[in-house]
């Protein structure tokens, strides 16, 4: 398989469209069969784009330049934009105001939550740890409970 970026004339839509060959995309698009997924036109060519070359096993990806000197923050494969780093910035603020208005309860997380679905012990907003297994049995019974976005230490383990 191939991939090419794609570009429909009358509009400049970019898209990606996968091939067995080069001569099967020429084939195809010579019987019209090669449109545009946003405006339907088939006036569609092939767009500049740059090869896709692997490292070698032994190399790491390189920090980009302009980041690692300005000393901003960087995700694998890349700087992370402005709109992003904000977003995880609030998303980060948002579970720091949740878990202070919530109980630790450790590893007995399923068990508690199991409790105050049940009305067996009063509801309170609780965090803790659960294996994927007890977390999907939770679900399953009709238990709301979600993963949080970032790890969170046990309270013991913090400074």
């Amino acid at each position: 398989m191939i991939v090419f970026d794609l570009e429909c004339r009358p509009l400049a839509h970019r898209f990606e469209g996968w091939f067995g060959s080069s001569d099967d995309f020429a084939d195809q698009q010579s019987r019209g069969l090669v449109t545009c997924p946003h405006c339907g036109s088939g006036d569609v060519v092939k767009s500049v784009m740059a090869p896709n070359v692997g490292r070698k096993g032994n190399q790491l990806p390189a920090m980009p330049a302009k980041a690692a000197e300005a000393g901003e923050p960087v995700l694998a494969g890349g700087q992370i934009s402005q709109e992003a780093l904000q977003a995880l910035q609030a998303l980060a603020a948002l579970q720091a105001e949740a878990l202070k208005a919530s109980r630790w309860v450790g590893d007995s997380f399923a068990e508690q939550s199991r409790a105050i679905h049940y009305g067996e012990r009063e509801a309170e907003a609780i965090h803790g740890q659960a294996s994927l297994e007890e977390a999907q049995e939770l679900l399953e019974e009709g238990i709301a409970v979600m993963p949080l976005p970032f790890p969170v230490a046990p309270p013991d383990q913090t400074n």
